[in-house]
């Protein structure tokens, strides 16, 4: 374990909408967690590791760095995150109101049908250097739901 990198090098951050229920905040946390995950290319990056209790019992796949969740006062503060991800080419997934009603397909075709300036955001995933994240997300309080 001693070879482990700085803990506060990286972390994932979500920021979510305050206005948004919490249950589909929870529901969109997790869509947004996989998607950032299953989607990232490099899992070693992330750092994942397999913990083991006294019994032998497995803990698997538990990241070594923080997972912060913060909370947005609009869907627009969600917007300023992800255009800033995107001139950073900082990794990221989101989550729209357009991804909630009917099936995927039915999603898939409501959000294609939309403007981004339409989208209301439930929030938004990343992954990166810990620095570069706050600069983006450091006027955002911890999720309070």
């Amino acid at each position: 374990m001693n070879d482990l990198p700085d803990e506060n090098s990286k972390r994932f951050i979500a920021v979510l909408n305050k206005k948004v229920e919490t249950g589909k905040l929870m529901n969109a946390l997790g869509h947004m967690t996989a998607g950032l995950v299953g989607g990232y290319g490099s899992i070693e990056d992330m750092c994942f590791l397999q913990y083991e209790d006294k019994d032998g019992g497995k803990h698997p796949n538990i990241s070594h760095f923080p997972f912060i969740v913060l909370q947005a006062d609009n869907s627009n503060k969600i917007r300023t995150v992800r255009n800033e991800a995107i001139i950073r080419a900082i990794r990221f997934t989101d989550f729209t109101s357009t991804m909630t009603v009917g099936t995927s397909a039915e999603q898939v075709q409501s959000t294609k049908l939309s403007h981004e300036t339409e989208l209301e955001y439930y929030g938004i995933c990343l992954f990166g250097k810990t620095l570069e994240l706050k600069e983006i997300t450091g006027k955002f309080s911890l999720f309070r739901g």
